[in-house]
């Protein structure tokens, strides 16, 4: 009931933002939408924010399910900005009335997982640390976040697709080299120069 509860809240909170812009929102607009009570609202986010970035968290999971391997990786970002695009209006609206920092809090849970997953599937059975590992992944989270970012702020009107193709050609290999270079059983190199 409390997934149904938040689901229908989600719902509400995106209808409105058809109509209005976040910053005109209030909680008593979206319980009226649900047909539930200010508490009820409570008893599942804290603000507005919070119900916002729980949409993000979700649809991240479904976009997401299966393509966080190192071979479908770019399908998973594809569908990322397929479903941003498919949300233009709540998102356009949403990164009009918040702060980027904000918008990179929303964002980096859907690009974090994908990282993360690739990261470890490429790192199995080398001799890395932890906090190295979620350095690499952190990086290239930091620069997907940064071209969606650039993406929504130009209105989104470059093909998903295209975006796609050229953040792969850009680090093809680059993340295997990466966790390569940090290796803690990797050889020491004589020329300080490398």
């Amino acid at each position: 009931m409390s997934q149904m509860t938040k689901r229908a809240l989600a719902a509400s909170l995106k209808k409105l933002l058809n109509q209005k812009p976040l910053n005109k929102i209030t909680i008593n607009d979206i319980a009226e939408d649900c047909g539930i009570s200010r508490m009820t609202f409570y008893y599942h986010f804290k603000d507005i924010y919070d119900l916002v970035e729980w949409v993000c968290v979700e649809d991240a999971a479904k976009i997401l399910e299966g393509k966080k391997s190192y071979d479908t990786w770019q399908e998973g970002f594809l569908n990322i900005f397929q479903a941003v695009l498919a949300n233009k209006p709540f998102v356009m609206n949403v990164y009009r009335c918040v702060s980027r920092e904000r918008i990179e809090q929303y964002l980096n849970p859907l690009i974090r997982q994908l990282i993360l997953d690739v990261v470890e599937e490429k790192s199995a059975g080398m001799a890395l640390d932890e906090g190295d590992k979620r350095f690499i992944a952190g990086f290239y989270e930091y620069a997907f976040v940064g071209v969606m970012l650039e993406w929504i702020g130009g209105n989104m009107k470059e093909e998903p697709a295209v975006i796609v193709e050229r953040v792969s050609r850009l680090i093809h290999g680059n993340i295997v080299r990466a966790l390569n270079e940090f290796r803690l059983d990797k050889p020491l190199h004589s020329n300080q120069n490398d």
